[in-house]
């Protein structure tokens, strides 16, 4: 594989793909994967996320270059480093839109969603990426419409305990994130840092975190969930308490700027998610 290649799939972020699993929740949780077409749908939905997605960091990293080049580990980054010209991300971001567009092509309702989280981060991109709290209320935005692409764009009833716990955490990890990048003295790298204070970043998580558990906690034992998943949910609550407790520590570490590469690589956070899908899944 040549290098400019490689650089091309680096600017696509493909290891940030799996944060698009959130499309995947709404047939997850209401067992919507056993009708081949609603699965069919749903993942064509994380597709079209995915294209999304890398159209998005495609241009936030040609909008930040010049920044990422002098940051200490972004400067290595395609378009920070010089390895893919403004040709190459022209070309790449033809391709991916085409890809798109091939997606969502006869699908209404996931254009209009796929749309407005398009719209939603060429703003956060150019402008409202540097207003403190608008920021990360951006970043959940985005993460709620893969929700609802996920249910309403593919026929699903979308559960309001499964929408409100989805906000909360996405809020969690969105503060999480400028909590790790205030701790890397990120202020002379990301304006809006400035606008932020370790002891104010402390209180956003401390908040989203209970947040988080008590909407999940009252999703676990709702009515409708309980005729829907029986019981097991409810032993789920502890490992998802050890999670978050666990991914805060590493927060107050230092990591946590990058999601899905942090919990990637703590086996402890590992050994929680496969446990709760083992819950999840026992007695079905």
């Amino acid at each position: 594989m040549s290098s400019t290649l490689k650089a091309l799939i680096r600017l696509m972020r493909p290891h940030q793909w799996p944060k698009n699993a959130f499309v995947l929740a709404g047939a997850f949780f209401t067992h919507g994967w056993d009708e081949a077409a609603t699965l069919q749908r749903v993942l064509v939905a994380t597709l079209a996320f995915c294209l999304a997605s890398s159209l998005v960091y495609l241009l936030n990293d040609w909008v930040d270059r010049e920044a990422d080049a002098r940051h200490p580990t972004k400067c290595r980054r395609p378009l920070a480093s010089g390895q893919v010209g403004a040709g190459g991300a022209l070309g790449l971001g033809l391709a991916l839109a085409a890809g798109l567009l091939a997606c969502v092509l006869g699908q209404p309702v996931l254009a209009l969603l796929v749309g407005l989280y398009l719209l939603i981060n060429i703003a956060y991109s150019f402008k409202l990426k540097h207003v403190a709290v608008i920021d990360v209320c951006l970043i959940s935005a985005g993460f709620m419409l893969r929700l609802l692409a996920g249910t309403v764009a593919v026929g699903i009833p979308p559960s309001r305990w499964l929408l409100v716990t989805g906000l909360f955490v996405t809020l969690f990890l969105g503060f999480s994130k400028r909590r790790a990048e205030a701790s890397h003295d990120a202020a002379s790298q990301r304006r809006v840092m400035k606008q932020y204070s370790l002891p104010l970043l402390d209180t956003y998580v401390a908040m989203a975190m209970t947040a988080t558990l008590v909407t999940y906690g009252l999703y676990a034992t709702s009515p409708e969930t309980q005729a829907l998943h029986g019981e097991r949910l409810v032993y789920s609550l502890p490992l998802v308490v050890f999670g978050m407790l666990r991914f805060t520590q590493r927060v107050h570490g230092g990591q946590g700027e990058d999601a899905a590469s942090d919990i990637a690589r703590d086996p402890w956070l590992i050994a929680a998610l496969l446990g709760w899908a083992a819950v999840f899944v026992v007695g079905r």
